[in-house]
């Protein structure tokens, strides 16, 4: 029986696959449209986020970052330009997200600093505390086992390193909520239909942000995987959250 609601919401409602593999089929068939459609739908403010995220690194100054849920490789690429850590492994399950963050790594040479590989939250393929740091951006969400991917990250950190977690919340302004609410419930999943031709992606999005076990009771299942000094930094009226512990 799932643990948390957000386990059970999944992009394919008819597939008999498990939650992980659902995810890797669902981004591989969108990866070539994934950037383009993440800067469209949020109007660039995506890319505001990610570097606000980051930069709750910049007094550890870590030189080693694992990224997990990497997908086409944004998050490590603003972590090298903003923080300049000796070496970034970002991992990911979606091997078609993967192939469209090697280009970007190619393009920008930075294919030498930042490396990419398929791997699970789940099972980290990592030795005990290998990380300074470890990021991961609107990846948790669709973690199949959450609890298990929270303590495989704290396992794989240095004690002292920090954990960033940015993702998907609910803003909670009457106003601003009713519209947060028409936008995700109706134009997200039509402009992603046309776009990727596949509507079940963003429809899994709106989905699995409702569900997701957000604010205190996200920092409570952090605690719970053993990270210290937790803490949450809304942004854009509630629209995504910043979590981040230590260990």
């Amino acid at each position: 029986m799932a643990k948390f609601a957000h386990d059970e919401i999944v992009p394919f409602k008819e597939s008999g696959l498990a939650k992980k593999d659902q995810v890797a089929e669902m981004f591989n068939r969108i990866a070539f449209k994934y950037d383009f459609l993440n800067r469209f739908l949020s109007a660039g403010i995506d890319i505001s986020w990610r570097k606000k995220a980051i930069k709750e690194l910049q007094s550890l100054q870590p030189k080693t970052i694992l990224d997990v849920a990497t997908g086409t490789a944004d998050v490590a690429i603003l972590t090298h330009q903003l923080i300049h850590p000796e070496k970034i492994i970002g991992i990911d399950i979606s091997d078609g997200m993967l192939e469209v963050g090697r280009k970007k790594l190619i393009d920008k040479k930075l294919d030498q600093v930042i490396t990419l590989q398929n791997a699970d939250s789940a099972e980290l393929p990592f030795a005990d505390n290998s990380f300074d740091a470890i990021t991961v951006a609107f990846g948790v969400r669709n973690f199949q086992q959450l609890e298990r991917g929270m303590k495989e990250m704290y396992r794989v950190l240095q004690p002292g390193g920090k954990l960033v977690v940015l993702e998907f919340s609910k803003p909670t302004m009457p106003v601003f909520k009713q519209m947060y609410q028409l936008y995700m419930n109706g134009i997200t999943p039509a402009i992603g239909k046309i776009f990727s031709k596949d509507n079940n992606a963003y429809q899994y999005l709106n989905d699995s942000v409702q569900a997701f076990p957000e604010g205190k009771s996200f920092l409570n299942i952090m605690n719970e995987a053993s990270f210290t000094q937790t803490y949450l930094k809304k942004l854009s009226f509630g629209i995504c959250t910043i979590y981040c512990g230590s260990k």
